[in-house]
């Protein structure tokens, strides 16, 4: 009985399933890539979408065992045949529920197993709080108890300004209270997509994310990317990281979110960053999670997903056991999610 336990668990946290019959994760043999995608949004801006099934094969063939399944909250209009917001600026982007409900719809036909999934609800806009509690209300009715995440929601994306998007409002963040409690009761994560700022001003939006964070400092809130995004690709890391710390320690339910290669092609790919980035890493290695941020629309295929997971997981190779266990392996995100599933130690022969 003791060898099945052992052999399940090093399946489930082996990306390749090496080593079923050990009871540690060998990092000199078995891959460095992520079992986890906790960012991956199953449904594109516009257009049509890598069918459900397909892509939870992606994930089983890449050796990813759980991930969040995202709509994007903020569609492109039906007829606007594009696929994507940056290739249409002037298009109105706007929040919708029609993502949402078809993952809930493809995920209670396929009822997946392997990978494990977790809904999310992407349907929020953080600029009319008002009518949050009703969609969730909806969502309650039409899919009791399957939505166990939240987000990405946007409070302040630049990326999305030429698509009539704006900030969300120190008022409008009051007015989350009521949404943000029924999160909170439900242990409920919420990732928000927050631009830390831009070239220019690198720190400009950060007061935003602090304004969450002090009004809501029991909230389960993942912050996106770091903070960080194409528009702010040469920040001091020294003070990023400084900045990230100082966080982490006022706010002790702040998770990071490690998704989107843009984190990797600017920062940690940098001669001297990595180690920068993976010291702060291995200071906090309960506080991260990662993910790909892969968009699954139908121009892409296998080979596009899987380069996503390599990229975003190099970050992992860097880490101490610890770390890695945590981000890597799945641990981090398992007691976020309250997924009652321990990943494996790391052997300790292993490096």
């Amino acid at each position: 009985m003791v060898g099945a336990v052992l052999t399940a668990t090093a399946v489930i946290a082996s990306p390749a399933g090496a080593g079923a019959a050990r009871g540690c994760f060998d990092r000199a043999k078995e891959p460095y890539t992520s079992v986890v995608d906790s960012h991956l949004h199953f449904r594109p801006f516009g257009g049509r979408a890598i069918p459900f099934e397909e892509l939870t094969g992606y994930l089983h063939k890449s050796g990813v065992r759980h991930a969040s399944v995202y709509g994007i909250g903020q569609t492109l209009p039906a007829d606007s045949g594009c696929t994507y917001y940056l290739d249409c600026p002037g298009t109105p982007v706007t929040p919708s529920m029609k993502n949402d409900f078809v993952n809930a719809a493809n995920y209670v036909e396929a009822k997946p197993q392997d990978p494990a999934l977790t809904l999310s609800m992407t349907f929020m806009d953080l600029n009319r709080p008002e009518t949050i509690p009703p969609g969730i209300a909806l969502y309650d009715k039409e899919y009791p108890g399957k939505f166990r995440w939240a987000g990405e929601v946007n409070l302040v994306k630049q990326a999305l300004f030429p698509n009539h998007h704006t900030p969300a409002t120190s008022n409008n963040i009051k007015n989350w209270a009521p949404f943000m409690k029924v999160l909170r009761e439900r242990g409920i994560p919420i990732t928000i997509h927050a631009d830390l700022g831009n070239d220019r001003e690198p720190t400009r939006y950060l007061p935003l994310m602090e304004e969450t964070l002090r009004r809501y400092p029991q909230n389960k809130i993942v912050w996106a990317h770091m903070g960080l995004s194409k528009e702010l690709a040469t920040m001091d890391p020294d003070r990023h990281i400084r900045i990230l710390q100082r966080l982490l320690d006022t706010y002790p339910h702040l998770a990071l979110d490690l998704s989107w290669r843009v984190l990797e092609d600017q920062y940690f790919s940098k001669p001297g960053i990595r180690k920068k980035y993976a010291a702060f890493l291995d200071r906090n290695p309960t506080r991260a999670i990662p993910g790909t941020d892969f968009v699954a629309s139908r121009n892409k295929d296998y080979k596009v997903y899987e380069e996503e997971l390599e990229v975003t997981s190099r970050i992992n190779k860097a880490l101490g056991d610890e770390a890695f266990r945590g981000i890597a392996l799945g641990q981090n995100y398992f007691r976020l999610n309250g997924v009652k599933e321990t990943a494996p130690e790391v052997c300790k022969a292993a490096r």
